[in-house]
């Protein structure tokens, strides 16, 4: 029976490093994780049918992307392809995840204008089903890999589908995770059982997000000042305002104390007063916090996922504090995303 929306993806684990090779079994890939939307591309199996872009919540898309739409007629009937979408801006000259929001959430009448100025691409890393209707959850990764990419040979696929960089070298894939993510989009490592079946909605894969260590300017806190459960981070603009870059995850009790003995509560006229802080990335949903004077500076990690205003998008984890830096030496706001800590 042909598979049809909605169809559970599946899902990937994180981890910090690359997995041994022995804990593998027969053998792994590595994929490069790309900072997009998931989504699968059904096409039809008999003439008439409507190609369908499915969301990794089940959600039907293909009215925010009619370019894509239109270049499934590149593909053969009966096809379900698992990916990433991304768009590119060529304001920016480079993907865009914010554009990518603006062309999820289009409407209709203005969808394919937007697709126009802010195209759509495709990444294909998985093939779900073939020959019009062929199901291939059951095969291991292997061979569905080798499958899609006969797909692309065969049918000389060129943009907007694009077919997802693998390597079975673990050498290659610490290049990647080092070096690639430093391209806007590219933002670490997905790691495949070569003998894996594919199982809708199981976290069995794993990804790893590059991450670096940087540092910024503690503006404000949650929990209380002698308990402080998170932080909300910041940075100078060349003009000497202080943006929030995001917060970071809980504390944990030793690093709470630590903090909790250097903070200094916030003088009148704090740059943030009145300001609130959204709970996550994106949400509506604001942080109940206390201000602090922007003195103390917090050395912490992040991954790559920073919007084009350079707010990253995931919780920061904060590693420590860092007496020996001043306000002065942290990196601006907007100046790229991390800067090597000292």
């Amino acid at each position: 029976m042909s598979l049809r929306p909605p169809v559970e993806p599946m899902l990937a684990q994180a981890a910090e490093v690359i997995p041994p090779r022995r804990a593998a079994g027969a053998g792994v890939a590595y994929e490069q994780k790309f900072d997009g939307h998931r989504m699968l591309v059904f096409t039809p199996s008999s003439p008439g049918g409507r190609v369908l872009l499915q969301t990794r919540r089940g959600a039907l898309v293909q009215g925010a992307f009619p370019d894509l739409v239109a270049a499934a007629e590149q593909l053969p009937p009966g096809l379900v392809l698992d990916g990433e979408v991304l768009v590119w801006d060529p304001e920016s000259g480079a993907l865009s995840f914010e554009a990518l929001q603006r062309r999820a959430a289009a409407r209709a009448r203005n969808a394919v204008a937007l697709a126009a100025r802010l195209p759509a691409y495709f990444v294909a890393f998985d093939i779900l089903q073939v020959d019009g209707g062929t199901e291939l959850l059951a095969l291991p990764y292997r061979e569905r890999r080798r499958r899609l990419e006969v797909l692309f040979a065969a049918r000389d696929l060129t943009a907007p589908w694009a077919l997802c960089p693998m390597t079975t070298d673990v050498v290659k894939a610490r290049e990647w995770l080092e070096d690639w993510t430093e391209v806007s989009g590219v933002e670490g490592l997905v790691v495949k059982k070569m003998d894996q079946r594919y199982m809708p909605a199981a976290r069995a894969w794993t990804k790893i997000r590059r991450r670096d260590t940087t540092e910024a300017i503690i503006g404000a806190i949650t929990g209380s000042l002698t308990r402080p459960g998170l932080l909300v981070l910041g940075r100078h603009d060349s003009a000497g305002r202080l943006h929030s870059i995001g917060r970071t995850v809980p504390l944990r009790p030793d690093a709470s104390r630590l903090v909790a003995e250097q903070l200094t509560p916030a003088d009148p006229g704090h740059p943030w007063t009145g300001v609130r802080f959204a709970s996550t990335w994106g949400s509506r949903d604001a942080l109940d916090v206390i201000l602090v004077r922007p003195e103390l500076v917090a050395e912490f990690s992040a991954d790559t996922s920073i919007d084009r205003g350079g707010v990253h998008r995931h919780p920061l984890r904060f590693k420590r504090l860092r007496p020996d830096v001043t306000v002065a030496d942290v990196p601006r706001f907007g100046e790229g995303p991390v800067a090597p800590a000292g």
